[in-house]
């Protein structure tokens, strides 16, 4: 069994008479993204805190790396401060800087590199988050949602090995919110940090988290995958999520995630009581990566949503969808055989092959997207089902993108 990163060993946390950490017992792994969830004011943002060191716990044990954060030396403490990086909730922007020197500040008080090296890593960062026009602005200039792009660049500049972010898309559209999670998880497998994000964002959070836990009275009520989290038998857990959890994607306008794995399992029930057959369509959209590099993380949300409306169009009117991961469209069709889902595939091809040229203006930039197709069978789970549809896979479509 791996080691935790970092772990907290029943954690206790108190202001005056209000203990807001009671308890907590909470893993971190290296290399994942782990979203903390919970009720307003429950203390997600105090076990942030303490995870870098902002907040020392009244009782119990912090671990770095199998070391209590307590047992460090000063300078041990310096040089682990030093690996982390922190997206507060107000952004904590200054205000009589502009945006470029808010964004370079980490690396002028931490790194040696030269203005230039400065300026290019800077220059990248407001690349990918689409920030070009407002270098000279300062913040006061910006909107709220504005604010929390430019926190955003600023967090990930200096490339650091754990990231903590609070609340990084309180206050964004479904297209920005889905951009800002889509960089998370980029930057995150392209380099491999830990992060650690507060987010009420639910479900859109979980298609970039490896890992969840809910903080309920000051204790870790659950811990564990999303899937998992979705099927806890804990009534508290259950009670959460239904309370935050849409019952429509914001950015396509689909049934989340765990809706379509609800109507794959009611759609199950009916093959085995009235033995009737059903299919499912997988759409993955494959260059995703290379969109974003060329786009722009909002271009590529934005191109998301319209490929889902005109998707959603050619549908019909029987046919359940869900958006299934960031990348990822998942199509049940009831009472429809192996023959029948073809002929249901080509036609959602053509039509939509058609309807592209509506959005032609770079032709070098398009989705690839591909199909897959699996009929469903008797207690056959839908990742086994889905794991059929994809090993059939072939691109079928280039969805152009551009204004």
């Amino acid at each position: 069994m791996k080691q935790p990163l970092i772990q907290f060993d029943n954690v206790f946390k108190g202001f005056g008479g209000n203990h807001v950490l009671n308890g907590a017992n909470f893993s971190i792994y290296k290399g994942e993204i782990t979203t903390v969830i919970g009720k307003s004011g429950g203390g997600k943002s105090v076990l942030l805190k303490h995870i870098i060191g902002l907040l020392e716990p009244d009782s119990g044990k912090i671990l770095f790396e199998g070391c209590p954060l307590s047992a460090m030396k000063k300078a041990e403490k310096r040089a682990m401060k030093k690996k982390f990086s922190y997206m507060f909730q107000g952004t904590a922007l200054f205000d009589s800087m502009t945006v470029f020197e808010n964004i370079a500040l980490p690396l002028l008080e931490t790194t040696s590199l030269s203005k230039a090296a400065i300026r290019k890593q800077v220059e990248d960062r407001i690349g990918q988050l689409d920030l070009h026009e407002i270098n000279d602005k300062y913040p006061s200039q910006l909107s709220g949602g504005m604010k929390k792009r430019v926190a955003l660049a600023r967090a990930l500049v200096t490339n650091p090995e754990i990231v903590l972010f609070d609340e990084p898309t309180t206050g964004l559209d479904p297209i920005r919110r889905n951009a800002v999670h889509s960089m998370i998880s980029d930057y995150q497998k392209k380099f491999g940090f830990t992060g650690v994000v507060v987010s009420h964002e639910i479900p859109d959070v979980f298609y970039i988290s490896q890992r969840v836990a809910m903080l309920n009275e000051g204790q870790i009520l659950f811990e564990g995958s999303p899937e998992d989290i979705r099927n806890a038998s804990n009534p508290l857990v259950q009670w959460f999520l239904q309370g935050l959890e849409s019952r429509h994607d914001d950015l396509t306008g689909m049934a989340p995630q765990s809706q379509g794995e609800k109507r794959f399992i009611e759609e199950m029930a009916r093959m085995q009581r009235y033995h009737n057959i059903f299919a499912l369509i997988l759409l993955s959209i494959e260059n995703i990566n290379e969109i974003n590099e060329k786009a722009g993380y909002e271009t590529t949300q934005e191109a998301i949503k319209s490929f889902a409306d005109r998707m959603q169009q050619n549908l019909r009117i029987t046919d359940i969808c869900s958006r299934y991961e960031m990348n990822k469209i998942l199509i049940i069709l009831p009472n429809t055989d192996m023959e029948q889902a073809w002929t249901v595939r080509s036609k959602l091809a053509n039509e939509m092959e058609i309807g592209s040229q509506e959005t032609t203006s770079q032709p070098d930039l398009c989705f690839s997207v591909s199909i897959g197709i699996a009929e469903a069978k008797k207690d056959k789970p839908i990742d086994e089902v889905l794991a059929e549809a994809e090993s059939g896979e072939n691109v079928f479509y280039r969805f152009k993108i551009g204004n």
